[in-house]
């Protein structure tokens, strides 16, 4: 593969000082940490070159093809026990769209999905609700179960046994117990990692009164899941609060568990948008070159990683997420809407094929 260089220095002085010219941006060699930080910033004339040699990443790494997911999308229960700053999809029993699937509607929506050539079942689900809300643990014994967590194994089970979807659960923290039993019923599973900034946790912070979200926690079911050689999707959500280098430190520990144990096959850069019901909503987004820079220093840390992002949180315009690095969408659904960003509607697969080809795939 043919390498490109960019050679400036590096003058933030919030991250210090470097020559560059001594350690020239390569496709064909991993970022280091000091680089990552520098052009996660990077200024507007280094934006060209840098997003070049992403692409010269990408395309060393899988050439020609930009992949999707065709998915439909069952959220089991959107009640919750973490309250994030940015969440619309959790609610508290007897909040207005509060619910919990019944089998019939998860086999539903999953045959109904199959019918459109769906392939693949992602579970979407508030994190142990049970443990706050008596009215879970009432719901769960009318189902006959005794947990969130026992109820989506059954459902994972179901849905494998009566059609030809695939699985996908995304429960949150998991012990190595329920890696391995979720294991059995799905052939991958995700957790968002977000982000390793742990003063988000603060009262006002967007992790505030989220006991879920503590980072270590986190990393350490993604860690576990690599113990047990489960196929992981991970990521981060960027605009929350966290800082440019906040982002590389966890791009970085994603990249770390992922040498060491070789299971993330993809690593998603989620945008925050804005939303009139939420705590954030006067919290500013993450813009377009924000987007870019994250996705091209991803793509330059894990040249070997599916780098995905999803376009229907960069609509009018996603396709130019494509000049990133990016080379997969994440899932799209031609049946169910995203629950957890319902204002922002999949593109039509004829569009995103559409966009996509236009971009040269």
């Amino acid at each position: 593969m043919q390498s490109s260089q960019l050679l400036v220095e590096r003058n933030n002085p919030a991250l210090g000082r470097h020559d560059l010219a001594s350690e020239p941006l390569r496709a064909d060699v991993p970022l280091t940490r000091e680089a990552a930080c520098h052009f996660i910033c990077a200024a507007d004339d280094e934006l060209p070159e840098l997003l070049a040699t992403a692409r010269l990443a990408r395309d060393g790494f899988k050439p020609g093809v930009i992949t999707y997911s065709r998915k439909v999308f069952i959220p089991l229960t959107n009640l919750c026990r973490d309250y994030c700053g940015y969440c619309t999809f959790r609610r508290d029993p007897g909040q207005p769209g509060a619910h919990t699937m019944t089998p019939d509607e998860v086999l539903g929506v999953a045959r109904a999905g199959e019918k459109l050539g769906c392939t693949e079942a992602l579970f979407s689900l508030g994190d142990k609700p049970e443990l706050i809300f008596p009215q879970m643990r009432e719901t769960l014994r009318n189902l006959g179960f005794r947990s969130t967590l026992h109820y989506l194994e059954a459902m994972c089970d179901l849905v494998l046994r009566e059609t030809s979807l695939l699985p996908h659960p995304n429960p949150g923290l998991m012990s190595s117990e329920w890696i391995s039993r979720l294991a059995a019923v799905s052939p991958s599973m995700g957790l968002m990692l977000e982000t390793t900034n742990e003063s988000l946790l603060a009262t006002g912070a967007a992790h505030d009164n989220a006991p879920d979200k503590v980072p270590v926690k986190r990393l350490r079911t993604i860690e576990e899941a690599g113990k047990q050689g489960v196929p992981f999707t991970t990521g981060i959500l960027i605009g929350i609060g966290e800082s440019p280098e906040d982002r590389v430190n966890a791009l970085l520990a994603i990249r770390d568990l992922h040498q060491q144990y070789g299971h993330i096959q993809e690593v998603i850069i989620q945008n925050f948008r804005s939303k009139p019901e939420i705590p954030m909503r006067n919290c500013a987004e993450p813009n377009r070159g924000d987007m870019l820079r994250t996705i091209a220093v991803a793509r330059l840390l894990m040249p070997d990683v599916n780098i995905q992002a999803p376009p229907n949180l960069s609509d009018p315009d996603y396709e130019t997420l494509l000049d990133a690095g990016i080379n997969d969408w994440g899932g799209v659904s031609p049946l169910t809407p995203d629950f957890i960003n319902p204002e922002r509607p999949w593109p039509h697969l004829q569009q995103l094929q559409q966009r996509t080809n236009a971009k040269g795939y």
